[in-house]
């Protein structure tokens, strides 16, 4: 954990003069509000968007276990189809997100069950919902804003309580980026104000005008010691058939 947060610190992501907007509402005060949708804006796609995405467990006792999954999105119609490549035993399985249901699909069985984007992803930190759209400006209001520094860089410091229930975690505390406006860590808590699990973003990928967090540390602050790596490969914006965000195509994908 040591050596991340240092190569952390010294990490110089890809975009460090990028002339983004600040984020300014008078001489002296940030618009808050508004950063929320520059968060949604810079890392959601107007076109589709496929990669592949790689999670790396460990858990204090046991081997480090890999999962490796094909995401499938469709931002602008909150679309998204994962389909398991790795480990072997879940190669097949696949997730349906469209019209505000989240299915899961077993292929053995043949059948699809309602899922949950809160739900945990496998046996690692990640959920569901850190594979989808952001909908930061949406579900989330300002509660409070601070200024400091995270590593070498000066950021925002912003607390958020959920808009509705339908969110994975009701409060949140972020460190965005004061030049670039983008995400570097977030804290996730339950309703009771519970802390529950630390993420960090060092590095990002540039794709047109949008970014990915093509790597991400997740660690559980309930489990000492427990923490998934997240990294991201083969990222594409080519058009997706409509076919994929449909039942039939994770039925065709295990024929």
């Amino acid at each position: 954990m040591k050596a991340f947060m240092k190569r952390f610190a010294g990490m110089s992501i890809l975009f460090l003069a990028l002339g983004v907007p600040a984020l300014w509402a008078g001489p002296d005060q940030p618009d808050v509000a508004a950063l929320l949708q520059r968060l949604d804006g810079m890392t959601n796609f107007t076109g589709d968007f496929t990669a592949e995405y790689t999670e790396i467990s460990q858990h204090p006792g046991q081997q480090p276990a890999v999962y490796r999954h094909d995401v499938y999105r469709r931002d602008r119609d909150g679309a998204m189809t994962i389909i398991m490549r790795f480990p072997d035993a879940q190669k097949g399985q696949g997730y349906l997100e469209v019209d505000n249901n989240f299915w899961f699909y077993d292929p053995e069985s043949r059948l699809f069950s309602h899922a949950s984007l809160k739900q945990s992803w496998q046996n690692t930190e990640a959920v569901n919902s850190d594979f989808f759209r952001t909908t930061w400006a949406k579900d989330y209001a300002v509660e409070s804003w601070s200024e400091g520094t995270l590593g070498i860089y000066p950021v925002y410091v912003v607390s958020v309580k959920g808009t509705n229930d339908q969110v994975t975690f009701p409060f949140k505390k972020i460190w965005v980026r004061k030049d670039i406006g983008l995400l570097l860590k977030a804290e996730d808590y339950s309703l009771s104000r519970r802390l529950m699990r630390t993420v960090y973003y060092p590095q990002y990928l540039q794709v047109g005008d949008h970014y990915v967090a093509n790597r991400m540390l997740i660690v559980d602050n309930l489990n000492v010691g427990a923490k998934t790596e997240l990294t991201i490969a083969d990222v594409s914006t080519a058009p997706l058939p409509d076919y994929t965000f449909t039942k039939a195509f994770l039925q065709q994908v295990n024929r």
